[in-house]
């Protein structure tokens, strides 16, 4: 039986710029930074959390065609890729304030929720990233 995921996955279009955007503004780390020689195995986790690890991937042709690399980058930077991935924090709204501050794309500023506050960002390359400071599940007042 599943017991867990450890690893997730988004596309991006150059890694380094990811490093940069993903280490340097949002302060993940880097957990593998490996050349595979089809693809370079590039992971990031959350300080202090070592059980999940987000694998930041360029679309490869040998893996998905030379056409659905065009589709995917395409997709990518329309933002239509779907949500990335959720980051909690302990303070939504001054994380918010923090990413504002690094220059941080914002698509939607902190908003009380049923399970707690969250924003909305996006990375360079258009996944969009919620930031989310939860409640926890029994105090969840999910509306009628």
């Amino acid at each position: 039986m599943i017991d867990s995921i450890s690893h997730a996955s988004i596309y991006v279009t150059d890694q380094e710029k990811a490093l940069d955007f993903y280490v340097g503004k949002l302060g993940l780390e880097v957990r593998a930074d490996v050349d595979m020689e089809v693809m370079r195995w590039l992971t990031l986790g959350v300080p202090g959390q070592d059980d999940f690890q987000i694998l930041i991937e360029t679309p490869i042709e040998s893996f998905v065609g030379a056409d659905s690399v065009d589709q995917i980058e395409g997709l990518l930077s329309k933002g239509a890729l779907g949500l990335g991935f959720i980051l909690n924090t302990d303070d939504c709204r001054k994380t918010f304030a923090e990413l504002v501050e690094k220059g941080v794309e914002v698509i939607e500023e902190p908003t009380d929720r049923f399970y707690g506050i969250d924003c909305g960002i996006r990375d360079p390359f258009g996944n969009h990233i919620r930031i989310t400071q939860p409640v926890a599940p029994e105090d969840y007042h999910p509306p009628n």
